[in-house]
């Protein structure tokens, strides 16, 4: 059973990243770094302060800080536990495969670091600001899967790494915000007592 879902993943992967043309290369390599979407968070950042306040988003961005580093170090232990290749260290695969960038990054791929944090950031700003901008949490969502998209494309995750990612990363931001929400209650609660 596992091996057969790893060989459909496979063969999705190589459909996925066979769609790539030099076209559009230069996009995805745009879309899929992490530098670019810099001015994206600084809105963010900027639509959590209107929401917030001062104190308090500064205790959510120590909240999103943590998450992302949670994120990060889980994602590091799956890899290195599962020790699955890359697509494009991947014997059979590589050769095979478009790889749009430059080096293909570590050997082990499963899952994906770029799902994971995207994911996670979405969920977690996108449930914060709801209630103000309810739209942003679908903007944020299709934002998130097509960094995992991105990342098929230029040929260095799996299908599989993707989801799974996402998965996860959704997990860890509803989580986090669920400890935001606690935090935040808490520090207002706090304040109230010392105002008494």
């Amino acid at each position: 059973m596992l091996e057969q879902l790893i060989e459909i993943d496979k063969e999705l992967f190589l459909y996925l990243n066979g769609l790539g043309t030099e076209t559009w290369d230069w996009f995805w390599m745009a879309y899929t770094t992490k530098w670019h979407w810099i001015p994206l968070y600084l809105l963010l950042l900027y639509l959590l302060y209107r929401r917030l306040g001062t104190k308090m988003v500064v205790l959510t961005l120590i909240t999103a800080i943590f998450m992302v580093t949670f994120t990060d170090q889980i994602t590091n232990l799956f890899k290195h536990g599962f020790e699955r290749f890359r697509p494009c260290h991947q014997e059979g695969v590589k050769e095979l495969m478009r790889l749009v960038r430059e080096g293909c990054g570590g050997r082990f791929g499963y899952f994906s670091g770029h799902s994971s944090n995207s994911m996670g950031v979405a969920i977690l700003v996108g449930l914060i600001l709801k209630d103000k901008y309810n739209y942003l949490v679908y903007l944020l969502f299709i934002w998130a899967v097509l960094m995992g998209y991105s990342r098929i494309y230029i040929g260095v995750h799996y299908p599989l790494d993707v989801l799974s990612g996402m998965l996860f990363g959704g997990l860890s931001g509803f989580m986090f915000y669920k400890l935001d929400k606690y935090l935040q209650s808490r520090f207002t609660l706090k304040e109230v007592d010392q105002g008494a």
